[in-house]
């Protein structure tokens, strides 16, 4: 009988601390919605019948209001809708949200502590140490190395095509082989070969960090809804696969780099620089890793592997979505194709047909097609913030208490007809100041302010070289109907459902 009684004790109060929970936002008078109790907003997660992102986006579809209270299963959350408040918390008010509020735990588990989850003035000093390794200057230097990878593209596709002529080939694992090793090159100083062997290393560790499975699910969500259950994962060294694969990878090339003083254009080398010296040098000519003190070191081996792993893991899938769903949208609009072509033909004749990094920069109509396909598909569907003060919610009597979490969904602004006229057309006009019709403070695809993606000229500037390398070599087969992307249900970024399938055949 006792232990029926504390049953329905236990029962109880459960059913006592859900209610509270769940009724967060309404307590606080903010506009809310509760969901499926315990799930919340991420009840269709998990089913099984959206992702995170687009479940975030049927949130944002919801509604019309500004914000709108939520749940992330027992975490309450707010949904910020409006552009204009979005921009101001991330850009006029950084201060009241300078941090993610993710996992991060720089004294006992260093790999955490990267760019993207570092917080404060521990955040500030990386950023501020790692900006000079992405001028323009930096990113000219390591183009030829990218330019050789997407000729071993073309390499790999000419075998193809020769045996048939025409190809239908998915060109998401196509670029995804090409990402892999521009990364390998670009970033970590190694030489693979993704489209001849492609069971290669990192191709190994990205599999192993983004397959479906129930432990990275698991981890996924209290990386980024309940970092103290990760600390406590972390701390009992219950670790996540790949990373310590990704970890011993940094150790031995840090190690082999150093030993026999090689220099490379590259990532690493800057980031041995930083290591070595302190700091990336501001003259783009100097690449030049030497220490100034032997036994002075800036950087850990496990502070390089923990940036060195965010820009793999952050640039794999997103640099190589975009460059495919630009194919994509290429394939289905003949017209955008053609002035495409028209503009990478006249930059290549002003540059006597070789392909450069000045070339690519005077491809105006190229860049255009990038913007329209990351407003389209942003890289992610998603952006978080942590409210660190108190923060007066402009025209209203609601004050967002410290310690809320802000959710923004980019695929819902970028597909907002309010802010993008016809959202789903693929218009790169719509971004010029002949044709602008569009809200420019609702744009940001790899986010705004302090904290905005500091690799995105050097995601984009890969992506426009594979790009410009296929559309000069082969031709793209157009779709009559046109057809919009499926997303599968798994991950955060967008992922195509069943691939992305082009037909391409060699130009004469």
């Amino acid at each position: 009988m006792i232990v029926i009684v504390y049953l329905l004790g236990a029962v109880a109060l459960l059913y006592i601390y859900l209610k509270w929970t769940f009724s967060f936002w309404q307590r606080k008078g903010f506009p809310s919605t509760v969901g499926t109790i315990p799930f919340g907003a991420l009840d269709s997660v998990r089913r099984n019948k959206r992702s995170f992102g687009l479940a975030i986006y049927d949130m944002y579809l919801s509604t019309t209001k500004p914000f709108l209270g939520i749940y992330l299963t027992l975490r309450p959350a707010l949904l910020v809708r409006d552009a204009q408040l979005v921009h101001d918390m991330m850009v006029k008010d950084f201060a009241s949200f300078h941090d993610r509020g993710v996992y991060v735990d720089e004294k006992h588990d260093p790999l955490s502590a990267n760019l993207f989850s570092m917080e404060g003035k521990s955040w500030k000093t990386m950023r501020t140490k790692l900006t000079p390794s992405f001028t323009s200057g930096k990113l000219k230097g390591m183009f030829g190395t990218a330019e050789d990878v997407a000729d071993k593209m073309l390499a790999h596709l000419n075998a193809k095509i020769q045996q048939s002529g025409t190809v239908e080939i998915d060109v998401k694992n196509l670029m995804s082989c090409f990402v892999i090793d521009i990364i390998a090159s670009t970033i970590f100083g190694l030489d693979v070969d993704s489209f001849s062997q492609p069971d290669n290393d990192l191709r190994r560790i990205s599999k192993a960090v983004t397959q479906n499975t129930a432990k990275n699910i698991l981890r996924g969500t209290t990386s980024f809804l309940y970092p103290g259950v990760e600390k406590i994962f972390n701390r009992l060294g219950w670790k996540l696969d790949g990373v310590e694969d990704m970890r011993q990878l940094v150790h031995h090339t840090i190690s082999m780099r150093e030993k026999s003083k090689v220099e490379r254009r590259d990532l690493m080398q800057l980031l041995l620089q930083l290591r070595n010296t302190g700091e990336v040098s501001k003259d783009d000519s100097i690449w030049s890793a030497k220490a100034t003190v032997d036994t002075f070191k800036a950087l850990s081996k496990d502070n390089v592997a923990a940036q060195l792993f965010l820009f793999f893991v952050a640039g794999y899938e997103t640099t190589a979505s975009t460059a495919a769903f630009t194919l994509y949208e290429l394939a289905q609009n003949p017209d955008v194709l053609a002035k495409l072509l028209d503009d990478i033909n006249q930059s290549l004749a002003k540059h006597n047909g070789v392909l450069n990094y000045d070339a690519i920069q005077d491809m105006k109509y190229l860049e255009l097609c990038i913007m329209e396909t990351t407003r389209k598909y942003p890289a992610l569907p998603i952006l978080n913030r942590m409210c660190n003060q108190d923060y007066p919610l402009p025209n209203s009597n609601l004050v967002l208490k410290k310690g809320t979490e802000i959710i923004i969904s980019l695929l819902g602004m970028h597909r907002d007809g309010e802010y993008f006229p016809d959202p789903l057309s693929y218009q790169p006009e719509r971004f010029t100041e002949e044709h602008k019709n569009y809200n420019p403070i609702a744009y940001m695809p790899f986010g705004v302010g302090p904290r905005q993606c500091i690799a995105a000229r050097m995601g984009k500037l890969n992506v426009k070289i594979a790009l410009t390398k296929i559309l000069t070599n082969y031709n793209l087969e157009t779709r009559q109907q046109k057809r919009e992307i499926e997303f599968t249900v798994y991950g955060v970024p967008l992922l195509s459902k069943g691939g992305v399938p082009i037909k391409l055949s060699k130009k004469k």
